[in-house]
């Protein structure tokens, strides 16, 4: 049943939407995110050695620019960039891998004319969040109704894909390098969880703040390690992602329709799990900055897609095809084990499961923020306790829950947010200035 729904939503029409949309944004911002990325780099990571720059900040309802990138990299940066493109490739083929750089390519179109709109239409006012979508498609495009079915998707969505798929990584993770029963890992995930989130965005952004860089450079620095001690098959292996890519058969060099369906398809979805391009998380996160410059909250989210899918994912693609672990038939974290085992060892699954363990949180703290908000927007600050409970709770049932049905759900409502921020991204192009 959820298979056929998840089918359904994420049909011909929604990956038309996706990439028209993103296409559309990028044509009228003259491929800035490819043209102008150094412009972007100086305007946004280069900023952090600027002492004047803090990393903290003063206000008690807004956190600093770093603290909002750490947040919003720390939501996309979880299990999507380990087992979701492990079983991209599993499921896609190789050629899934280039798909995912396109859906990054348009979906920086997206995420900056998110984060823009977001920007220009937010208040700050008794404690509620009014940024992100719900603002814009209210207040620029007058449609209250896309506003609220929005904020019903991403409450859905943060219990699915920002709760359960992640918490499901890191228990099966936990059980299956360490040996501890599911349902302790959840118990525990929910209680940290809990005192973290309790803190409000100010605790949230100081715990992101603290993982994601650790994480980051770690987790790369590993598989660049792959990388290089398999770099003569580096060439084989591009030209594996490009043929897959448009289904051109091994043999003959024919073109296999179905496989370039399935391909695309893969491709598009995980990439989009990733990165999150479209869906109109990032600019809830982004609502919670102290920096006011529309220009320059697009510009960090840009960046945020590129680390995130250009390197993080790429890195995690090259290192499993590198190094011949794809051959194994293994799927999911099972499978990036094989690639780390060849520069590891027997540590590889601590390694993994560690790695998992701390994205999937990492990612589990920041969605709690962006369900918050949608709660807050439809039921004011009187819903936030209970759903602070119901977080906590599914955290606890995530752990146990079958991995399929986890990942099934979450699929279909990263989709269903993505339709009414994408009209309201459509109605507002307009209002989008790239500089």
């Amino acid at each position: 049943m959820l298979e056929t729904i998840n089918k359904m939503v994420w049909g011909d029409f929604l990956l038309f939407l996706l990439l028209g949309t993103g296409l559309m944004l990028s044509i009228r911002f003259k491929f800035f995110q490819i043209f102008k990325i150094r412009y972007i780099f100086k305007n946004t990571v280069l900023t952090l050695f600027n002492k004047k720059n803090s990393v903290n900040s003063s206000d008690k309802e807004s956190i600093s620019q770093f603290q909002t990138f750490a947040t919003a990299l720390a939501a996309t940066m979880g299990t999507g960039n380990i087992v979701g493109v492990a079983t991209a490739l599993t499921i896609g083929g190789a050629g899934a891998i280039f798909w995912m750089w396109i859906s990054a390519i348009l979906g920086m179109a997206l995420v900056y004319a998110e984060n823009y709109l977001g920007t220009i239409y937010r208040k700050k006012s008794d404690g509620l969040c009014v940024g992100g979508p719900m603002a814009y498609l209210e207040k620029g495009a007058g449609k209250k109704f896309l506003a609220v079915l929005f904020a019903v998707f991403c409450i859905f969505a943060s219990l699915g894909m920002g709760n359960m798929t992640q918490v499901n990584s890191i228990s099966s993770a936990a059980k299956d390098s360490f040996g501890i029963p599911e349902i302790v890992t959840g118990i525990a995930a929910a209680a940290v969880a809990f005192i973290i989130i309790s803190g409000g965005i100010k605790r949230i952004g100081k715990a992101s703040q603290f993982l994601i860089p650790i994480l980051s450079v770690v987790y790369i620095g590993a598989a660049i390690l792959i990388i290089i001690k398999f770099r003569n098959n580096l060439s084989d292996t591009f030209s594996l992602i490009f043929k897959d890519a448009f289904g051109i058969k091994a043999a003959g060099g024919g073109i296999c329709g179905e496989v370039l369906k399935k391909s695309i398809n893969t491709g598009l979805r995980k990439g989009v799990f990733s990165n999150e391009a479209g869906l109109g998380s990032s600019a809830l996160l982004h609502s919670a900055s102290e920096n006011t410059s529309p220009q320059k909250q697009g510009m960090w989210a840009v960046f945020e897609v590129f680390i995130d899918t250009i390197i993080c994912c790429t890195i995690t693609a090259l290192a499993i095809l590198s190094s011949g672990a794809l051959k194994s038939g293994k799927d999911g974290a099972p499978l990036v084990t094989e690639a780390f085992k060849t520069v590891m060892g027997n540590f590889a699954p601590a390694f993994t499961a560690v790695s998992i363990l701390l994205f999937a949180f990492a990612t589990l703290i920041s969605w709690f923020y962006c369900g918050e908000c949608s709660v807050k927007y439809i039921f004011g600050n009187e819903g936030v306790p209970f759903y602070k409970f119901i977080f906590t709770v599914f955290i606890v049932i995530g752990a146990v829950a079958k991995l399929t049905t986890v990942w099934t759900a979450s699929e279909i409502f990263n989709g269903l947010m993505a339709i009414p921020n994408l009209i309201g991204l459509i109605l507002l192009r307009k209002e989008v200035k790239s500089e």
